[in-house]
């Protein structure tokens, strides 16, 4: 039974890939802040499935006592500051945690066990404003927030650690993948959360920026197993993983709302101080690295993936109303 740890298990890729690892025999171990609090945020399926350890993003000696306590064979890093709205609000934090602190994963791991086996969640904004589309493992990297540049700079020394210590360390590209278990400040969740409001007379508009803006939007489920897959090769490296095809915010509310059999356009209001404009390249990733060589590519379409998470959204508050 090879051992798992995932950082960030209670969040939507880390619970969606625990699952996994529990269905291929792993015993897996999630590293968190409070053992007790982020027991009750896990999803019920993975309560009683998983062993959660005190983990310290900023602490390198608690890291290296974990990994000598429970040896894994594999880390999954997804503990990170958010990409959504707050990419702005703390940039020492933003630095330390998505950027800085991996460096201290990848040094405990030299200090433990150079066998052990590293994936870094990390983003497509580490492209910023693209200079090409669609984006692939070679496009030239400008982050434009600190976000996507502490994100480059974890890739960065990933690259430095595999290259220079030998270690089997990778970075997933990822771009915009969602679930029903994506946060609220998200804005596909929103969009399908606030639709279900309106549908049962909790809410009755929702606001939202640039209808036309576009993303490359998958199932967060198919993408950790992508993550899973790169840590089966021989040979460590870097994959982009997308869908390979843009869809407008107006078009996630559309399918949205007419799921519940509404027309967005009575509810959706743009809203000016939302606004961004669209970018100059379309931000769409090209993963046919990940096809040829992991044999990966996403199954769940974007139609489906919009009225799954409404359907799971309606349940919910359903429940609740």
């Amino acid at each position: 039974m090879p051992t798992a740890l995932i950082t960030g298990i209670t969040g939507q890729d880390g619970s969606y890939l625990a699952e996994l690892l529990l269905e291929k025999g792993y015993r897996v171990i999630g590293a968190v802040r409070e053992g007790q609090n982020a027991k009750e945020l896990l999803p019920a399926v993975l309560k009683n499935s998983v062993e959660l350890v005190a983990w310290d993003m900023l602490d390198q000696r608690r890291m290296t006592e974990v990994l000598a306590t429970y040896r894994p064979a594999e880390i999954y890093n997804f503990a990170a500051y958010s990409s959504g709205a707050g990419m702005f609000d703390n940039p020492v934090g933003v630095g330390e945690v998505n950027g800085l602190a991996v460096t201290r994963i990848l040094e405990a791991i030299r200090e433990v066990d150079t066998k052990i086996r590293f994936c870094q969640a990390s983003s497509r904004e580490i492209f910023g404003e693209a200079v090409e589309s669609p984006q692939t493992e070679c496009t030239p990297t400008n982050p434009r927030n600190p976000y996507g540049a502490a994100k480059f700079y974890a890739d960065t020394m990933i690259r430095i650690h595999r290259q220079h210590y030998n270690l089997f360390a990778c970075s997933a590209i990822l771009f915009n993948h969602e679930s029903p278990r994506r946060g609220l400040e998200f804005v596909s969740r929103k969009i399908t959360h606030e639709a279900v409001k309106i549908k049962l007379g909790l809410a009755k508009e929702l606001h939202l920026g640039n209808l036309d803006a576009q993303r490359d939007w998958g199932y967060a489920a198919e993408y950790v197993r992508a993550m899973w897959l790169m840590l089966q090769q021989d040979l460590a490296d870097d994959y982009v993983i997308a869908t390979g095809k843009a869809h407008s915010v107006r078009e996630l509310c559309e399918l949205a709302f007419s799921r519940l059999q509404l027309d967005y356009r009575d509810y959706v209001r743009e809203d000016a101080l939302a606004y961004r404009p669209a970018e100059s390249a379309l931000l769409v990733g090209c993963a046919a690295k990940a096809k040829n060589k992991l044999k990966w590519k996403p199954e769940v379409g974007f139609r489906d993936l919009v009225h799954m998470m409404v359907d799971a959204d309606l349940q919910h508050l359903s429940e609740k109303s």
